[in-house]
C-alpha cells in the first residue's frame, strides 16, 4: 500500500551539466504533473512524463527540474542577448551611479541568454541521460517514503476493520433476540385486538403475518454482505500493486450495508452497534482518500 503524499529529491552530473530535481506528491483522484524546468529544455517534458507515469498512478504531482550549465561548450548561449542585457545593466548602473560591479552569473539566467529560439535535439540528447538519473533518484526517495506511510496507514485501516468485525459480532448475536422480540409484542397486540374486539383470527393468518414481518426485518443477509466486503477489503490490501480506487469502492458498498442493517433491525441496541461501524467507515474512507 503507497500514499499518495510524500517527497523526493535527487542530484546527478557530469563534466557538462549538473540536474537537481526535487519532487512533492499530493493526493488527487487523478494522475496529474506540473512540471517547472529551466527554460530552453522545454522537450525533456514528455520524456519526464511518460517515466513518471510509469511509477506513479494516482495523485497530483509537483516537480521543479533545475539544469545548470558546467561547461560553456555544453549547450548554447546567445551572445547577442546576452550583450544586450549587458549593456542595458550598464546604462541603469550608470544613470543610478552604482559601484557595484555587473555578475555575469545573474544575467544568465535571464530569459532568452540559454539556448534561445527553443531546444536543440543535441543538447537535449546530451542531458537527458543526466536528467534521467537524478529524477529516478527523486522517484525512488519519494517512493521509499509513501511506501513508510502507506505501512503505517495500512495498520490504522487494519484497526478499523477489526473494530467493525467486532461490531458485527455483537449486531449477529443480537439479530435473533430482535426478530423474537418483534414476534412477542405481535402475538401481544393482536391478542389484545382480538380481546376487544372479539374478533377471532386463523392461526394460518397469523403465521403468514409472522412471516412477513420476520422477512422484513431479518438483516442475516446484510451482514453477511458486510462480512464478505470486509474479507474483500482485507484482499485487496494484500495485492502485489497499491489500489485505491478497489478500497474506495469497497468502502461504499460496507456503508451501504450498514445503513441497511440499521434501518431493517429497527432495534436500538443493533442501532449504537451501527454508529460504531459508521463512525469507523467513516475514519477509513478518509484514510483511503490518500491511497495510491
Amino acid at each position: 500500500m503507497l500514499s499518495m503524499t510524500g517527497h523526493g529529491d535527487g542530484q546527478s552530473q557530469n563534466d557538462q551539466v549538473s540536474v537537481r530535481v526535487e519532487i512533492r506528491t499530493v493526493n488527487n483522484r487523478h494522475y496529474k504533473l506540473s512540471l517547472r524546468l529551466s527554460e530552453g529544455f522545454g522537450a525533456l517534458e514528455p520524456r519526464i512524463d511518460k517515466v513518471v507515469r510509469e511509477r506513479i498512478r494516482r495523485g497530483t504531482v509537483q516537480m521543479t527540474v533545475r539544469i545548470d550549465v558546467l561547461a560553456s561548450g555544453a549547450l548554447a548561449i546567445n551572445q547577442d542577448q546576452l550583450t544586450k542585457y549587458y549593456h542595458q545593466m550598464a546604462e541603469v548602473h550608470e544613470r543610478l551611479s552604482l559601484e557595484a560591479p555587473i555578475q555575469l552569473e545573474g544575467l544568465l539566467t535571464l530569459p532568452g541568454v540559454v539556448n534561445e529560439g527553443g531546444d536543440r535535439g543535441d543538447e537535449i540528447e546530451a542531458v537527458w541521460p543526466v536528467a534521467k538519473e537524478a529524477l529516478e533518484q527523486a522517484i525512488q526517495t519519494l517512493e521509499e517514503m509513501r511506501r513508510s506511510e502507506g505501512t503505517a496507514m495500512e495498520q490504522d485501516l487494519r484497526t478499523n476493520c477489526e473494530s467493525i468485525c467486532n461490531e458485527l459480532t455483537q449486531i449477529e448475536a443480537r439479530a435473533p433476540v430482535v426478530v423474537a422480540n418483534h414476534r412477542d409484542r405481535l402475538i401481544e397486540r393482536v391478542n389484545r385486538l382480538l380481546e376487544d374486539h372479539g374478533v377471532k383470527l386463523e392461526t394460518n393468518d397469523v403465521i403468514r403475518e409472522m412471516g412477513i414481518l420476520a422477512d422484513r426485518i431479518d438483516i442475516s443477509e446484510e451482514t453477511v454482505r458486510l462480512r464478505s466486503h470486509l474479507d474483500q477489503f482485507d484482499a485487496i490490501m494484500q495485492l502485489a500493486e497499491s489500489s485505491g480506487r478497489k478500497l474506495e469502492f469497497v468502502t461504499q458498498e460496507m456503508f451501504r450495508e450498514t445503513n441497511t442493517i440499521g434501518s431493517k433491525a429497527n432495534d436500538a441496541q443493533i442501532g449504537r452497534h451501527v454508529i460504531d461501524i459508521k463512525a469507523a467507515i467513516e475514519r477509513i474512507r478518509e484514510m483511503i482518500q490518500n491511497v495510491e
